[in-house]
């Protein structure tokens, strides 16, 4: 499955052009958009989200069926989620993953 261009272009726009320091890169199937050489968040390769926030915060945000931790090589990756399509589907609710996200990147050091 391909990632979902509506998805990244909505990403794109809340990214917008204040941040002249993020990088699109496609990875995993994904598109993922990165500051700082670090992904913050990405269009799935299997739809919704990828967000990467506080690994101290990722207990609370999921809640089993629409956020989720990510899995990758069979192993869940601390601090990186898997957000449904359904659940970002207001521009609104999208901004709050995005934000989460970017707050989080930005506490790391550039690579």
């Amino acid at each position: 499955m391909a990632y979902d261009e509506e998805l990244a272009e909505r990403i794109r726009d809340l990214l917008g052009p204040a941040l002249p320091d993020v990088v699109q890169k496609k990875m995993f199937g994904g598109l993922a958009f990165l500051i700082g050489g670090h992904m913050a968040v990405a269009a799935s390769g299997r739809g919704g989200l990828l967000s990467r926030v506080d690994p101290r915060e990722s207990d609370r945000l999921i809640d089993g069926e629409l956020v989720v931790p990510m899995v990758m090589g069979g192993r869940e990756r601390s601090g990186w989620l898997h957000v449904a399509t359904e659940l970002i589907a207001t521009d609104e609710v999208l901004e709050q993953w995005v934000q989460r996200s970017l707050r989080f990147v930005r506490t790391l050091p550039p690579k």
